[in-house]
């Protein structure tokens, strides 16, 4: 076996291009493993990780391409693959969306050549992102910025800019939108009803955005708009002003009849704030706000549900064989372990594991201070969490994707910690999240089946029970095709629920056999 390590001194890609790149690279003949990345610490850690070498000086602004193969021709042939697919990446794009004319290569060159667009779409690294804001609003345009990385500094001076300039930021780390039916970053496809009401959503939160109007999708509910304004709007120092801003613009949106807020945990002083906003407006409007002794994302649609009297549909749920005959019931306990790309449903699921468990819930980004992972946990590219119980990670957050794409996009650090989890005796039942839709993983059960066949078959050779539940975010529209996602991995051993609260719910279950035999209060509605 032979080993390729170097460093290209100020190339720079981003981690989206340098994903398949890195993937074009993984398949020539004869290579083992490839990392193709800028050498930020996430990605060394990682390469490291994968038994490589780095040379001394390796920086953020270095890309480090490192190649294990058969031999030298085959490390020869990995490098040819690069060099083609960083030519093609470069290569000029068949169409720039701007007739025959080069694509504008600033904010303020696009806003004069499209002079009647109303939304300017921004990722870039987060450290840029003020500057192109600034220029977009300046320009009389909204602003989505899907960069994530960008000082909450920043986050206010744009935000206040946005309300003196009558426009809106949706963002930073805005993953999902709906501005006028086109979808814009992780955006699932929303059928709805062409008869029935319409529900506009303001999300302070991606993955709960996707959630909530999967759901609505399901029971037919048409979706006027949903307005992405970033994971930290309703947090202290932001104080909500895209919430507020996005509540006038729906209030006076005539194809809205019903407003939902969605927020992962706010800040109590915020959320009293959104809370009497939204009692003051005349569109009926529900904040849907998580945290302990509030329902959860599911629990909400079936209120939504009830006050647009639409009938509550069975949330979609594709069980093994096993479970549905129940002969995976087991009397050993264990260790639960969530493993999320979404930073809500990992919120979500923590709260509702705690409703059950009543146990103590580690995770990065916890629910109280005294809860976070250990500095011993992290710092490793893939968390070390053996010997620390029921832990949920949120490898979405920016701590993971500095450099590296999101983990919709690249699932290898789940995948990579899975395989961990699968090895660790205490863990009785591993919980993790599949994310559909536009701009995510084209086909994520191709990558996660196998692996978690792999991981049931670790625990079965070693004679312990081991679960896997998976919470499958999507519509039967998307382009994933969510039937058979779910039928790869119910087929790889998974149980796969639509619904994240009645996953994470089964999970906890799985972990305690105690709550097997002895009553648990519903979650609400119909569970499949």
């Amino acid at each position: 076996m032979t080993d390729h390590v170097e460093l290209r001194r100020g190339v720079y890609q981003d981690s989206v291009t340098l994903l398949r790149i890195a993937q074009a690279v993984s398949a020539a003949p004869g290579v083992t493993a490839a990392q193709v990345a800028m050498a930020t610490e996430l990605n060394v850690e990682l390469t490291v990780g994968l038994g490589f070498s780095i040379p001394d000086g390796a920086g953020p602004n270095d890309l480090l391409v490192a190649v294990r193969g058969d031999d030298d021709a085959t490390i020869r042939a990995g490098l040819d693959a690069l060099d083609a697919a960083m030519a093609a990446a470069a290569a000029p794009a068949q169409s720039t969306g701007f007739g025959g004319a080069p694509a504008p290569r600033s904010v303020r060159a696009a806003a004069q050549a499209a002079p009647d667009s109303a939304v300017v779409v921004l990722s870039v690294p987060g450290s840029a992102v003020i500057g192109e804001a600034m220029d977009a609003i300046e320009a009389g345009r909204h602003v989505m910025i899907f960069s994530d990385n960008v000082p909450v500094e920043h986050e206010v001076a744009l935000k206040e800019a946005a309300d003196r300039a009558g426009v809106i930021v949706m963002g930073p780390d805005c993953g999902t939108a709906v501005i006028g039916g086109v979808g814009l970053g992780f955006a699932n496809v929303l059928a709805g009803s062409t008869s029935g009401p319409t529900v506009g959503v303001i999300a302070a939160s991606g993955t709960g955005a996707q959630q909530l109007t999967s759901l609505l999708d399901e029971a037919g509910v048409a979706i006027s708009q949903v307005i992405g304004v970033g994971g930290r709007d309703l947090s202290e120092p932001v104080a909500a002003r895209s919430t507020l801003a996005a509540l006038r613009l729906l209030e006076g949106d005539p194809n809205t009849d019903h407003i939902v807020i969605i927020s992962k945990p706010p800040h109590l002083a915020v959320a009293k704030k959104v809370q009497d906003a939204a009692s003051t407006v005349s569109t009926p409007t529900m904040p849907v706000l998580l945290g302990k002794g509030r329902p959860n994302i599911t629990e909400a649609v079936e209120a939504v549900l009830g006050a647009l009297e639409v009938p509550v549909p069975e949330w979609p749920s594709w069980l093994p064989e096993s479970v549905r005959g129940n002969d995976s019931e087991s009397d050993v306990g264990g260790a639960l372990r969530g493993l999320f790309s979404g930073g809500t449903l990992a919120d979500e699921a923590m709260l509702v594991i705690g409703d059950v468990l009543q146990t103590p819930i580690r995770s990065n980004i916890p629910l109280s201070p005294e809860l976070a992972l250990p500095a011993a946990a992290l710092g490793h590219g893939v968390p070390h969490l053996s010997g620390l119980g029921t832990v949920v990670v949120d490898l979405g957050d920016d701590e993971f994707t500095k450099g590296r794409p999101h983990p919709m996009i690249d699932p290898s650090v789940k995948l990579d910690l899975l395989a961990a989890q699968a090895s660790d005796p205490d863990v009785r039942v591993i919980l993790l999240d599949v994310v559909l839709g536009y701009c995510a993983e084209p086909d994520p059960s191709a990558l996660l089946a196998p692996v978690i066949a792999a991981a049931l078959d670790t625990a079965a050779a070693a004679g312990r029970p081991l679960d896997v539940v998976v919470s499958l975010c999507g519509t039967a529209g998307d382009p994933q095709d969510r039937e058979r996602q779910a039928a790869a991995l119910v087929a790889a051993g998974a149980q796969v629920h639509a619904s994240n609260a009645a996953a994470a719910r089964a999970a906890a279950a799985i972990a305690d056999p105690s709550l097997q035999t002895r009553s648990i209060a519903p979650l609400s509605g119909k569970d499949a």
